[in-house]
């Protein structure tokens, strides 16, 4: 087997050639084609030493990480920069990327050394963004990624003659292994401050004649004229304009495609690069296995039947590997609110911080397994080249629909969070396309949507199973994703059919080959989404459980006494079961007869939390809700997930240890109506699961329509048709479920 001829080690240190007077932070911007590995390498360089952050002024996406270089040197400033092809960009994002390497972003720092991360498999293609990059002159290093898959493939790349080809220091890494990380941190180092010569390929003999002439003329530099001479764009200046203009039909004259030299010319001096350093194999040739596991993923029929098999098992794994995790948790949770309500004295601060703060928070954060669990496996996916697989499976379904082959991307971003897939759209070049695709993005079964499915599951559809394999929460969890799919494509294929009518442009996508997906990427995926749900829950849920609380404890009837233990468990039963406590005596208190059960009665129906939900009762109760259903929903506006804290609130599941029953769940299987019905069902919760499915009810989300569209008016429209939608869809389950007899 062929490996790779790593180059000799650069110098290490200050001493060792570099040109700046004195060590200093340096600003490295890490660039390259998507799917070449950057990602994973950042992760490698940066450790947990990184952050997410947005340009200024721009919603693109940037990760920024403290990278330690040679010893007797500050650690580096890293920015991983979206992906792209070429200089020549064609989306927002790539916009942004190239302007952040020629330092023309506000308020970001010009990089220092660029690092081009360059596919060893893909070499003549990934090293066209570098040619592009050797003209802008800014010191430049090549990290050789895919190394070991060029190896398998018997291509042997001599790093050495590489560089020598290119002008630039050439280090073959791999970051799974942390091989060349070392070797890389002193290149960087080393040609921090250095001139670039620049790529060395050359036009035809007449264009370059006129490349002379303009430089003659007052050209700054050969690379100005280069772009002014083939850009899509004139030059302001009146005469420069002429020049340019004359020079153009010259070039036609000469070569009716005189506009495709320059792309030509890089590539012809990149073949002759490539023959110089790569011996073995078929330059830019597939892997037998990627070819041999494809002709089944890939399969018109196959791929579709593994792609659902692929879903059921993740959401399979998710239910049963979590439940025992939540449980854990959720005991906990339960057994700090009894805790703390013991050790504190009765009055309205513990009532806060039980029933608030601790019923509130933990009773999303007892969710965090699953979610975890969810990123994990999407971690897993996405690194391993599958996800590529599945956006090319479901290409013809989109362009069915009207929708741009690029918009898989975002709507599988949006399976984790709309945000991000609302902002992953900017690769969409046509308006119309990236809007459409906009409106449709909250359909995905965001991660919010995940505490909601599992606690509606866990209380109603535990322990069956369909032929004894397959758990009924799994099958329900997949309907429910299939659900948000299936409206979404409806609802493309209206908006492109009527408001946003444009024939999509066809897909060009890259299939990457298999690999096995890194540890530290999984790792890294699943740390920020955890630490950005945790935070969301100390937060913004925070926020919210302790309002709903005070709208839930407040206006008291004038002159109340405050209340005593008794009462305390009458309120505590009436949020649980939903009917008050007349004559019955709770355990462990005597009983509550008259005046006093009636004003406990009161209490919570006439709080402010509970006039809100009894005022939209007659609007929901077709749905299968009663009223304090209705305080969930619309606590779930500002945020999906605040929908299990509030009915944490509300069912007031933070109590003494001694009562039977301590959990969420329990509680939502024991509330009854004044009638004695049970208030929740299995149709009820499949209702509740459908209307979270369909309802846009996510304020940052509605925020960031209104920052991507510049304008209210798309936003106010999504959430319009989608609470429309929701609440049709959750009609039809309960009234349709009560018609066959199911509720």
């Amino acid at each position: 087997m062929s490996t790779i001829v790593e180059s000799p080690a650069r110098p290490a240190s200050p001493a060792g050639g570099q040109s700046l007077t004195a060590p200093r932070p340096l600003t490295v911007a890490l660039a390259g084609n998507p799917n070449a590995g950057k990602t994973s390498l950042f992760n490698a360089l940066t450790g947990l030493r990184q952050k997410v952050a947005n340009f200024p002024g721009v919603t693109v996406e940037r990760k920024e990480g403290v990278w330690h270089l040679a010893e007797g040197w500050p650690p580096a400033l890293l920015t991983d920069l979206p992906g792209l092809y070429s200089l020549e960009a064609a989306s927002p994002d790539e916009q942004i990327a190239c302007e952040a390497l020629a330092g023309r972003v506000a308020g970001f720092a010009a990089p220092d050394v660029i690092v081009a991360a360059v596919d060893a498999t893909n070499l003549e293609r990934n090293l066209y963004l570098v040619t592009q990059l050797l003209d802008e002159k800014v010191p430049l290093v090549v990290a050789l990624t895919m190394v070991d898959m060029a190896e398998r493939a018997g291509v042997e790349i001599d790093a050495e003659a590489l560089s020598d080809a290119l002008g630039v220091p050439v280090v073959a890494v791999n970051a799974r292994h942390r091989r060349g990380l070392d070797e890389l941190a002193h290149a960087v180092v080393a040609s921090a401050g250095r001139p670039v010569r620049g790529a060395s390929w050359r036009l035809s003999s007449a264009a370059e004649r006129e490349v002379e002439s303009m430089l003659a003329r007052g050209g700054s530099t050969r690379e100005d004229v280069l772009r002014e001479l083939y850009s899509d764009e004139l030059p302001a200046d009146e005469s420069w304009r002429e020049a340019v203009l004359e020079a153009r039909r010259r070039l036609a004259e000469a070569d009716p495609r005189w506009w495709q030299e320059v792309l030509t010319a890089r590539y012809e001096w990149i073949e002759s690069v490539a023959r110089k350093a790569v011996r073995g194999g078929e330059r830019g040739s597939r892997p037998r296995a990627t070819e041999r596991i494809d002709a089944v993923l890939t399969h018109k029929v196959y791929g579709f039947v593994s792609l659902l098999l692929v879903m059921l098992v993740v959401f399979q794994s998710i239910f049963s590997w979590a439940e025992p995790l939540v449980n854990l948790i959720e005991g906990g949770v339960a057994a700090l609110g009894g805790r703390l309500r013991a050790s504190m004295s009765e009055g309205p601060l513990t009532d806060l911080l039980v029933d608030g703060v601790i019923a509130g928070v933990g009773g999303v954060l007892v969710f965090l397994p699953p979610i975890l669990l969810l990123f994990f496996f999407i971690a897993v996916l996405e690194d391993s080249g599958y996800m590529s697989r599945a956006a090319f499976l479901l290409d013809r379904l989109m362009r069915g629909a009207g929708l741009h082959g690029k918009a898989f991307m975002p709507l599988l971003s949006s399976f984790a969070c709309a945000i991000p897939g609302i902002m992953a759209t900017r690769t969409i070049e046509n308006p119309k396309d990236r809007l459409a695709t906009i409106m449709i993005a909250p359909f995905m079964s965001c991660s919010a949507r995940m505490p909601v499915y599992m606690l509606m599951i866990a209380a109603f559809f535990a322990d069956q199973t369909v032929l004894g394999v397959v758990s009924v929460g799994a099958l329900l969890i997949l309907a429910m994703y299939l659900l948000g799919i299936a409206v979404a494509v409806a609802v493309a294929w209206v908006l492109k059919h009527t408001i946003l009518k444009a024939p999509p442009p066809p897909l060009v996508l890259e299939l990457p080959p298999y690999r096995v997906p890194s540890l530290v990427n999984i790792l890294q995926t699943m740390r920020s989404r955890a630490w950005l749900f945790v935070k969301r829950a100390g937060t913004i849920i925070l926020a919210i459980s302790i309002l709903l609380w005070a709208l839930m404890a407040f206006p008291r009837p004038e002159g109340s006494p405050a209340p005593d233990a008794a009462e305390g468990a009458a309120l505590q039963t009436l949020r649980e079961t939903g009917v008050e406590a007349r004559g019955e005596p709770i355990p462990g208190t005597a009983p509550i007869e008259g005046e006093d059960a009636e004003r406990v009665g009161e209490q919570l129906r006439n709080s402010y939390a509970g006039r809100f939900g009894r005022l939209i009762e007659p609007f929901i109760e077709p749905l299968g809700f009663d009223w304090k259903i209705g305080i969930g929903l619309i606590s779930s506006f500002a945020a999906r997930e605040t929908l299990v804290s509030t009915l944490g609130i509300v069912y007031n599941t933070g109590k003494e240890a001694n009562e039977e029953s301590d959990t969420l769940r329990e509680a939502i299987r024991g509330a009854r109506r004044p009638d004695g019905r049970p208030v929740w069902t299995p149709l009820v919760a499949v209702s509740l699961m459908v209307f979270f499915v369909l309802a846009c009810q996510c304020m940052s989300t509605v925020a960031i329509v209104r920052r991507e569209t510049n304008s209210w008016r798309w936003p106010l429209f999504m959430v319009a048709y989608m609470l429309v939608l929701a609440y049709a869809a959750s009609f039809v389950t309960y009234q349709g479920g009560r018609l066959l007899g199911l509720g």
